[in-house]
C-alpha cells in the first residue's frame, strides 16, 4: 500500500472498528475540544463555517459522558463508542447517550461494534447474542431478521442509532478474524443473511452498516496488524463482491464501510481501500450504493496507523470519498478539524464534495 503516495496527492505530506474484533486502547485522557456546532449551507462560507462542516463528518471515539459531550457540542456528527468506553455511558442516568440526545436536543449520530459472537460490545448492559455464523446455521432469513431487529431495539434503547454490523464478507480465507464473524463460506448466502440482519436493525431504528467493502475473506492477512491485500480486481467479482450486490438492495437503508485493504487492479493496486478514490467509485457505481460511506478504523489499526495519524488518515479519506471518517483511538479531533479546514483553504479538498456528504448522512 502506498499511503505516502496517497499523502502526496491530498497534500499533506507524509510523517480499519473500530469496526473488527480487536481495538487498541489509547490513553487514558479523553480529548475535549471547543468547535461551535451544526454545519452551515452558505454559498461562501466563512472560517467557523468550514470549522462546523469539518465537525460534522467526523466520528471520534467517546469514552465516557463527558468526553461524548465535548465532541458533540463541537460540532462532531457522531461518537464511537469503543470497548473501552466507560459503561456508565449506557446506563447513568442523566450522564448517558440517552441523557445527551435530552440535552443537546439535536440529531447525531452513536455508533457501536455489535454484531453477535465475540464482537458484541458492552454484552454485559446489552446482551449476549450468537455469531453471525451461528446465526445462519440455526436459523432462517427471517430467524436472523429477528435477531437484528432484538438487537437494534436494545441498541436503540440506551441511544445507539448505528451498528457496524453486519459483516459481508465470506468465510473461508483461513482468517481468524473474519472466521465465525461471516455468515457463510457461500457468498450468495452471506449477503442473503446480511441483508436479513440489516432489516432488522433498520426496523428497530438502527442504521445497519455492511462491512467490510472490497471484502476481507480471502485477504492476505489481517488489517488491524499490518498491510492487507486481497485476490486480484477482477476476481473479485465472483466472490467477494456478491453479498454486497446482494445486499445492498435488499436493505437500502444501510451505510458501507470501507476496509483497509489493498486491491490489485484498483487504482494503483497498493493504496488501501479507505483511502483510495478508486474504491469508493467502484462501490458508488458497480454497487450503485447511494448511502453513506464509513471508514473503517484509522487509527487503531495498523494498516493505516502505522504509515498515517489520525489528521492525515481523515483528510486522505475523505478526499478519496468517505462521507465520515472514524477513528477509536484517543485525541486526533480538533487536529483532525484544522487538518480538514487546511485542505479545504489550499484546494486539496472540494467544498461541494463535503456538503454532498454531509447530506448523506442527514438522509
Amino acid at each position: 500500500m502506498r499511503a505516502a503516495a496517497v499523502l502526496a496527492a491530498v497534500g499533506i505530506g507524509s510523517t480499519l472498528v473500530a469496526c473488527a474484533d480487536e481495538e487498541v486502547a489509547p490513553p487514558e485522557n479523553a480529548a475535549s475540544s471547543s468547535v461551535s456546532a451544526t454545519p452551515q449551507t452558505s454559498a461562501a462560507p466563512a472560517a467557523t463555517d468550514r470549522r462546523q462542516l469539518a465537525a460534522s463528518l467526523l466520528m471520534p471515539p467517546a469514552v465516557n459522558y463527558d468526553d461524548a459531550r465535548q465532541k458533540l457540542e463541537a460540532g462532531a456528527g457522531g461518537i464511537f463508542i469503543p470497548s473501552w468506553a466507560d459503561p456508565n455511558l449506557l446506563t447513568e442516568e442523566g450522564r448517558n447517550i440517552v441523557a445527551l440526545r435530552e440535552e443537546l436536543d439535536r440529531d447525531f449520530k452513536v455508533s457501536i461494534d455489535f454484531e453477535g459472537g465475540r464482537v458484541q460490545r458492552f454484552s454485559e448492559v446489552l446482551g449476549a447474542f450468537p455469531a453471525p455464523q451461528q446465526m445462519a446455521a440455526d436459523g432462517s432469513p427471517e430467524d436472523v431478521e429477528r435477531i437484528g431487529a432484538e438487537i437494534g431495539g436494545v441498541l436503540k434503547a440506551h441511544g445507539i442509532n448505528v451498528d457496524f454490523a453486519p459483516v459481508l464478507d465470506v468465510d473461508g480465507g483461513g482468517l481468524e478474524v473474519v472466521g465465525d464473524r461471516s455468515f457463510s463460506t457461500d457468498p450468495a448466502q452471506a449477503g442473503e443473511y446480511g441483508a436479513a440482519f440489516a432489516r432488522g436493525l433498520e426496523s428497530a431504528g438502527v442504521e445497519a452498516v455492511f462491512k467490510h467493502f472490497p471484502g476481507h475473506g480471502r485477504a492476505s492477512g489481517d488489517t488491524h496488524l499490518a498491510e492487507a491485500v486481497t485476490p486480484p480486481l477482477e476476481e473479485l467479482y465472483t466472490h467477494e463482491f456478491v453479498p454486497f450486490e446482494k445486499a445492498v438492495p435488499a436493505a437500502p437503508g444501510a451505510g458501507l464501510m470501507m476496509g483497509h485493504l489493498a486491491v490489485p487492479g484498483l487504482g494503483d493496486g497498493q493504496t488501501a481501500a479507505s483511502i483510495n478514490p478508486a474504491a469508493y467509485k467502484l462501490a458508488r457505481e458497480h454497487l450503485h450504493f447511494e448511502g453513506p460511506i464509513y471508514t473503517d478504523d484509522l487509527g487503531g489499526m495498523a494498516s493505516i496507523a502505522d504509515t498515517m495519524d489520525v489528521p492525515q488518515a481523515v483528510v486522505a479519506a475523505i478526499g478519496a470519498g468517505a462521507d465520515m471518517p472514524l477513528w477509536s483511538t484517543d485525541g486526533g479531533f480538533d487536529a483532525a478539524i484544522d487538518a480538514v479546514v487546511a485542505a479545504l483553504d489550499d484546494g486539496t479538498l472540494n467544498e461541494e464534495q463535503l456538503q454532498a456528504s454531509a447530506r448523506r448522512l442527514a438522509e
